[in-house]
């Protein structure tokens, strides 16, 4: 390959950025005034944001990236990325045609919906720049565990629009960085000043600036270039850079959008009597001073190559890279650009400068002026390109679980014996499973795996109570062989982790089974995370504990409510919520494969996920139940997976069922036994997981609409149909009533949902259940209820007057 900064190839990859700035544009233009709309709706696309950001996309993905090194691009330059993908012959030219339309390029970089070389996800603002933090982290994690490639460590790199640096989880992961020391990381700042609603504050970035040095990044500053440089060194230069340092970003912003006229008017006035001004300015016509003014780093190709290369060391890098928003565009610097678009008539102009012929705008090359035999040569000799996808590691080998001993027990007790017998093992599950938490390791139960397991850091420091001789039940021995992961308080992190963890097979080419822990209401504290980590097809188990107002004395802050709707709501996720120990044995055992599949030609009827997998959900009690002294058959076992299972079957044609979810098991069984004797025949359903009994039903009426006929049925129809088709089922969940209310609509039976509507409070466990009416004799009013509601009498039950 020739010199980085060999005047041949600066001069190529500028014809090339220029090329990617037109593809970008017209994809956009496509989308918004040529192609055929059926809504009437705004298609937009950020022309604007595209144009600040492509000269560092080009220098990266044409110049300076490794096959080894992974990319986020910011959400609002994908047709950017989408342009260059297709130059490399990455990208076809259909999916462009149809940018955000059906089955075309997305409008923000995906994993799961772009046919195009994504590496990370973006669309939430900055959640793909924490990401790479977390990767860079796993990555090293990998490495240090001898579970990948020992080849030279990738960069991860981010490059990120300034507004996202508003967003409070940039900050949650650098402190997060600087706590694990990471490695290997840039991230590009596209500073163009502007934001959705404005300009950026001037001085609120020179804070941000001095904080990423505070925590051990190295800054590089990519102000001007080289054209401003060289003119710093002639007449009035250091006047001229004087101002541009002083000038304000609005001002500087309306001058750019004016042109070259307003350029020289503004500096003759504020310049006036400075030697060598006159000199300066009669050097130039106004696009001559236009394009000088206008000259910043991140515009520069040369400039941004010699940062680029000239980074020496493995430490996190920021480079804060100055640009103009709609650089090249009519519309650069204009305050109100974010979501503009040319029009047909300045589109029209834009061709004439790029000297595209009508008919060519697809065209690869077209109004390049180099030999078209150059370029390919050029563009198949790009490092980056040369990359190969990492190849699937073989699925890990998942050992039965054998069921916990125990007469009494929680399932979140159960969850750390489980993990504690798996650290003492020495298979390959063992071997490939990392645990992390918010700091709340100890508190969710997985202090026998790390101290089986230690905890990782990139050198080894011993448990310094441990070495002072000070008893305590916890080792916290830390080094690389360790295999917890500490985090601070901060659940965006935490999902973060999970999904770079989650990843690691596809990022780099390894095996691990990430397992993470948290407080069941503080999921919603992460929730825009776990989304992203389910966009991004992420594969974890998040083990969400203690759960509902079951956390008796804690208070209504620390206790969920929505959290089973969420299980239920969430792509991606499949969602438990078991009662007992052996159903979280078998949950798990049957999730450590789960979240390693990866199925193809997957029908969208199909009634789950299970061939291509995903994520999974526990949700977890402290509540103690005595645990049910039984061998679990094929069926039962079956029904625990598939979402639910009779715990006591009905008879045929009977009149009234309980169904329940997790830790309100000993409520409704008592119900039950004394409903039994009224109404014999009466069913108990064990709900292990709401969410795939209703995508089961789902996935079983898109079947049959899709003309499989009655034989598509669900698991949670066949477990129904002995129940009286007008039969009463009473729902009950220490969670939110809607997470079972749904079942009476599978097959039209009468359903009296219960559950906590409200935020909990501190008290006991009786005295709780009982106020928010999930106690056996709020079950038992219920099924009364709807008893009596079968022969069309509405009455209010004693205990609730």
């Amino acid at each position: 390959m020739a010199g980085a900064h060999e005047p041949n190839r600066i001069a190529m990859l500028e014809a090339l950025e220029k090329r990617i700035l037109w593809l970008a544009s017209w994809t956009i233009h496509n989308a918004n005034h040529i192609r055929p709309g059926a809504d009437g709706l705004k298609v937009g696309g950020h022309q604007s944001s595209c144009a600040s950001a492509t000269t560092l996309l080009t220098a990266l993905y044409l110049d300076v990236l490794r096959p080894r090194d992974r990319v986020a691009v910011k959400p609002h330059a994908s047709p950017v990325f989408h342009a260059i993908q297709y130059l490399l012959g990455k990208q076809s030219r259909g999916a462009l045609e149809a940018f955000r339309a059906l089955g075309g390029a997305q409008s923000y970089p995906s994993r799961t919906k772009d046919s195009d070389d994504v590496d990370f996800s973006t669309g939430s603002v900055g959640l793909g720049v924490g990401v790479t933090l977390f990767a860079s982290l796993v990555q090293d994690y990998v490495r240090l565990h001898g579970l990948g490639d020992t080849g030279a460590p990738g960069r991860m790199v981010a490059v990120m629009g300034d507004a996202e640096l508003d967003e409070g989880n940039v900050f949650e992961a650098l402190l997060e960085g600087w706590k694990h020391d990471v490695r290997n990381l840039w991230w590009v700042i596209d500073y163009n000043r502007h934001s959705l609603d404005g300009v950026v504050n001037d001085h609120l970035f020179g804070r941000i600036r001095d904080f990423f040095g505070s925590v051990g990044w190295t800054v590089v500053n990519l102000k001007y270039g080289k054209r401003l440089q060289a003119a710093f060194g002639g007449p009035a230069g250091e006047a001229l850079k004087q101002w541009i340092d002083d000038c304000p970003n609005q001002h500087y912003s309306a001058l750019t959008f004016k042109g070259g006229a307003a350029w020289r008017e503004r500096l003759k006035r504020d310049l006036a009597g400075t030697a060598g001004l006159k000199e300066l300015l009669d050097g130039h016509d106004d696009p001559s001073l236009h394009r000088l003014m206008t000259n910043l780093g991140g515009h520069d190709m040369e400039s941004v190559l010699e940062a680029f290369h000239g980074v020496a060391d493995d430490r996190p890098h920021c480079f804060i890279a100055y640009t103009i928003k709609g650089h090249g565009l009519p519309l650069a610097g204009h305050k109100d650009n974010h979501a503009g678009l040319m029009t047909p008539d300045q589109m029209e102009a834009f061709r004439a400068l790029h000297n595209v012929p009508e008919g060519q705008e697809w065209e690869p090359f077209a109004g390049m002026e180099a030999d078209t035999k150059n370029i390919r040569a050029f563009l198949k000799d790009v490092p980056f390109a040369q990359r190969p996808e990492p190849a699937p590691p073989e699925a890990v080998e998942i050992p039965a679980i054998a069921p916990l001993e125990a007469r009494t027990l929680s399932t979140q007790d159960a969850f750390g014996r489980i993990l504690n017998d798996l650290g003492k093992a020495q298979g390959d599950l063992a071997r490939r499973i990392v645990t992390t938490s918010p700091d709340v390791a100890i508190s969710t139960n997985l202090a026998g795996w790390i101290n089986q397991r230690g905890v990782f850091h990139r050198e080894d420091r011993p448990d310094a109570f441990r070495e002072q001789s000070i008893a305590s039940p916890l080792k916290w021995d830390q080094g690389p062989a360790g295999q917890h992961i500490e985090l601070g308080i901060a659940e965006n992190n935490l999902f973060l982790l999970l999904a770079a963890a989650g990843l690691s097979d596809r990022l780099f080419g390894a095996r691990v089974i990430p397992v993470g822990t948290l407080y069941d209401p503080f999921i919603a504290r992460g929730l825009d995370a776990l989304n992203y980590a389910c966009y991004m097809d992420a594969r974890f188990i998040v083990a969400g504990t203690p759960s509902g107002i079951s956390l008796a004395p804690e208070g209504g802050a620390h206790q969920s409510v929505g959290t089973p709707l969420i299980g239920i709501a969430q792509d991606g996720l499949a969602s438990f919520e078991p009662s007992y120990a052996d159903e979280l044995a078998i949950l798990l055992e049957w999730a450590f494969d789960y979240v390693q599949r990866d199925g193809s030609g997957q029908s969208e009827i199909e009634w789950l996920r299970d061939v291509e997998g995903g994520a999974v959900y526990l949700r977890l009690s402290t509540r103690p139940l005595e645990q049910p002294q039984r061998t679990v058959d094929a069926t039962t076992r079956h029904g625990i997976v598939a979402g639910g299972y009779w715990m006591r079957e009905p008879a045929p044609g009977a009149e009234i069922a309980i169904a329940y979810t997790g830790a309100v098991a000993p409520d409704a069984l008592q119900a039950w036994e004394q409903l039994a004797a009224e109404s014999p025949g009466a069913g108990l359903l064990a709900v292990t997981s709401a969410d795939r009994l209703g995508a089961g039903w789902h996935a079983a009426e898109r079947a049959r609409q899709h003309g499989e006929g009655p034989g598509a049925r669900s698991h949670v129809e066949r477990l129904l149909e002995p129940l009286a088709r007008d039969a009463g089922i009473v729902t009950v969940v220490d969670g939110h009533p809607e997470t079972l209310s749904w079942i009476g609509g599978v097959l039209g039976h009468r359903v009296k949902p219960l559950g906590v509507e409200h935020f909990g409070q501190s008290g006991n466990l009786p005295d709780l259940f009982r106020h928010y009416r999930i106690d056996a004799d709020a079950i038992l009013d219920a099924c009364a209820a709807a008893l009596l509601g079968r022969k069309g009498v509405w009455a209010v039950p004693k205990a609730a007057e």
